[in-house]
């Protein structure tokens, strides 16, 4: 079915990549928090500034790119979690066949780490990915002067 050489070889790279995704999830919680604060600074009239100077390209254009990372975080965050999860499991469940317990433990515990925080930082993207949704959207209506609720 499969050689030997092609399994040692696909199972180097799955080892390889573990110190990465732990790394990139690290990034964009990082990440997330960065915008988080972006986000409060835009809350509290940052918005409302371009607003008042007429700024709608301006406004678009930084609603557009900021929108855009925060879906970016809520994709990518959760799937460098499930990396983070299923790389560490493969040699975990080998060492529990031969009896290493703490192998399995410790595996176990990072694949749990990685989850955790791949769904935190997808979940910080996705909302403040709705709420600038909304306050972009409430702020370009007041240029045309609709009603927005």
């Amino acid at each position: 079915m499969f050689s030997a050489v092609s399994l040692n070889i696909m199972h180097q790279i799955t080892g390889f990549l573990l110190e990465p995704v732990v790394w990139a999830l690290l990034f964009f919680l990082l990440l997330a928090l960065y915008e988080s604060g972006l986000a409060l600074g835009e809350r509290l009239g940052g918005i409302q500034r371009l607003v008042q100077r007429g700024d709608q390209a301006l406004l678009m254009e930084m609603g557009k790119r900021r929108i855009e990372r925060a879906d970016f975080i809520t994709r990518i965050a959760p799937m460098l979690g499930l990396m983070g999860t299923l790389i560490p499991l493969g040699p975990g469940l080998a060492a529990l066949g031969d009896g290493e317990l703490t192998v399995l433990t410790t595996a176990i515990t990072v694949a749990f780490d990685t989850t955790v925080i791949g769904l935190l930082a997808g979940i910080v993207g996705f909302v403040l990915g709705r709420v600038r949704r909304r306050w972009y959207d409430k702020a370009m209506a007041q240029f045309s002067g609709d009603k927005y609720e």
